[in-house]
Order: C-alpha cells, then sequence, then structure tokens
C-alpha cells in the first residue's frame, strides 16, 4: 500500500512539473497577427536616415499675375470693366465677360470653328488685361478700355450669337501667362504662311518678347477670300508723298522704291523711296494698313506715277494668324494646343471661375 502511494505522489509531481513547463512557454510565446484580427493598426512605418523625410505633393509651378488694382477686384473675381462705347460717346460699365463676347464677335467670324473662336476668346481677354495692367486706362476719358479699334479690340454686340456666347463661357476667366505675366495678345487675319516678330511685324521698340517666334503657320484654307491670300495695290506717288510726310520724312518727289530689308518671315522691314529709307510696319499704317494689306511683299514697282505693291496675307503677322487658327481648329486641334503654337513657352490660367 505504502508502494502504490509513493507511485501516485510521482505521478501527480510530473504531471505538475509538466503542466508548468508548458504554460510558461505560452506566456513567452506572442501571438501572430492572424490570431488577433480585431486589434488596432500599427502606426506607417516611418522612413529611416537613409531615406529622408517623406516628400509633399508638387504644388502648381504656375505664377498667376495679380488684376491691375485699378478694377478694384479681388484675387479670382470677375472685374467690371468701365468701356467706352466710341460710336456713342459715353462709357458704360460691365462684366469682363460681356465686355469679351462682344469683342469675340467684332474680331472673328461667328460662324467659324468653336475651338478658334476659343482661342480667340482667350487672346481678347488677356489682351485687355494686359492693357490696363501697362496703361492704366483709356486714352477715352476715365474708361478702363474702349471700342476704339485704332486703341484696342474691335466691338460688334450685334453679333453675338450662341457660338460666340458658348466659345466664351467654355473659357470663362482663362487668360495666356509668360513667366508670371500677361502675355501681349497679338493676332492677325493671315500670316501667308509664316508669323512675324513683334520687331519684323510691328517695329516693336520693347524688344521682342521670348513667346513670340516666326513660326510656320497653316493659311492655306480654301475659305481665305481670294484678296487676302494674294493681292495687288496700286497707289498714287502723290499718296505716297503724303503718308512719308506724315513720318516725318519730308520728301518732294521720287523716281524708285524697293525693298531695302527684310526680316525672318521675309516680310519687307525698311522700304527706300530714292535714299529714303523708312520701316516697312510703319509706313503701312501711315499709308493704310487696310489697304497696304501686310509687309509680307514680293514685289514693289514703279509705273509712271504709281507705285504697285505686290503681296500676301492680312494684317501685321505677329501672334495667331485667325486663318490659321481655323485651319488647325478644323484638324481637331483645341484652342490650348492652337494657342500654344503661336505663342511659345506660354501657360494658360483661370483668373477668375
Amino acid at each position: 500500500m505504502g508502494n502504490k502511494k509513493l507511485s501516485y505522489l510521482k505521478m501527480m509531481i510530473c504531471i505538475l512539473v509538466v503542466l508548468s513547463l508548458t504554460l510558461g512557454c505560452s506566456a513567452l510565446r506572442r501571438p501572430s497577427p492572424e490570431e488577433t484580427p480585431d486589434r488596432e493598426p500599427s502606426e506607417p512605418q516611418r522612413p529611416s536616415q537613409e531615406e529622408g523625410p517623406s516628400k509633399p505633393a508638387p504644388e502648381d509651378s504656375t505664377q498667376k499675375p495679380k488684376l491691375p488694382e485699378i478694377l478694384g477686384a479681388g484675387q479670382g473675381q470677375e472685374p467690371n470693366l468701365k468701356v467706352f462705347i466710341k460710336d456713342e460717346n459715353r462709357v458704360q460699365e460691365m462684366k469682363m465677360e460681356e465686355y469679351i463676347k462682344s469683342v469675340v464677335a467684332g474680331e472673328i467670324k461667328n460662324d467659324w470653328p468653336p475651338e478658334a473662336i476659343k482661342a480667340q476668346a482667350i487672346i481678347a481677354r488677356t489682351f485687355v488685361l494686359d492693357f490696363i495692367d501697362e496703361k492704366g486706362q483709356s486714352k477715352f476719358g476715365k474708361a478702363h478700355i474702349s471700342t476704339d479699334i485704332e486703341e484696342a479690340q474691335a466691338w460688334n454686340p450685334q453679333a453675338v450669337n450662341d457660338r460666340i456666347k458658348k466659345a466664351v463661357d467654355e473659357t470663362r476667366g482663362l487668360v495666356m501667362v509668360h513667366q508670371g505675366k500677361f502675355v501681349k495678345g497679338w493676332f492677325h487675319s493671315n500670316a501667308a504662311g509664316k508669323t512675324a516678330t513683334p520687331k519684323e511685324g510691328l517695329n516693336y521698340k520693347k524688344g521682342d518678347p521670348p513667346y513670340i517666334k516666326s513660326v510656320e503657320s497653316p493659311d492655306d484654307s480654301p475659305k481665305i477670300p481670294s484678296d487676302e491670300s494674294n493681292w495687288v495695290y496700286k497707289t498714287s506717288k502723290a499718296k505716297i508723298i503724303e503718308a512719308l510726310g506724315s513720318m516725318g520724312k519730308p520728301v518732294k518727289d521720287f523716281s524708285k522704291v524697293s525693298i531695302a530689308e527684310k526680316g525672318p518671315s521675309g516680310r519687307a522691314t525698311i522700304l527706300a523711296f530714292d535714299d529714303t529709307r523708312v520701316s516697312a510696319p510703319d509706313f503701312r499704317v501711315a499709308l493704310s494698313s487696310t489697304e497696304l494689306k501686310s509687309t509680307m511683299l514680293d514685289a514693289v514697282e514703279m509705273q509712271g506715277d504709281q507705285v504697285v505693291f505686290k503681296g500676301r496675307g492680312y494684317g501685321h503677322g505677329v501672334g495667331m494668324s485667325q486663318w490659321g487658327a481655323y485651319k488647325m481648329a478644323e484638324e481637331g486641334k483645341k484652342a490650348e494646343e492652337i494657342l500654344s503654337h503661336y505663342f511659345e513657352g506660354i501657360e494658360i490660367v483661370n483668373m477668375w471661375k
């Protein structure tokens, strides 16, 4: 009996030892994630010193110019414009976008491809902001700008249709900028295949902006009027002498006329009347920019008491060619693509919603 009790005690001791060892091992083992599905997520892993700090998402690098202070509008707000209506000799206040619709209708045909009209709308908006930013106000009274085509842009409220409204609405607030400044919104009707630099086409004296280059322009639509593609302009010596006089070049008579110098696009930059040399772009304006349609001249010659100019295209040739924009829009190009073709390195930003 004593031996049986001893054996029983030994067995119980062994069982207790085994249980003790088992519990000790369980306490030391950490549970796996699979065994704790409801636990709180751990903190995100922090980068090591070698990896460096995490980088924030890049910000928009576009530098938006400030609206001219004279407009009295805050950033992101559509400004009101005081517009001198030349034909009515009065100043009218209106929203910028209302003004733009009438300008676009005056500057481009209202049945043209939508993307060409949109490009014109962006240019029109850019033009007026640059004008006010540079000059402060119109030469007419206390208006910001006028409807005088010699000072600013054309104006035709009667030609505003649904096509114009839609193009302006879909480009609302969009302008061209370059390095934080409004772009010079130059445009013309027909570049005759190649645009001009500002110095070449306008005798611009402030230095050619970096975003304006001489570029190829698809001015070959069959819809271009024939008198814009190739034209001949004849005028009298008397009218030439009058134009030269208005330029401060008093000439009594001349027997020879020639193209003395040409620019990068092939346009005449200097014309010579005997030994009197004048800027071709300035002479075109003094004579008549609607009659001497461009300085893309193929020939100039005397015919008795008349001077004959033979040329191509219509306008000064700087910036966007409207007929080039027409062709590009027909080919499926968007307004932004059209403008980026004629204005190198520009950005299109939204100034107000």
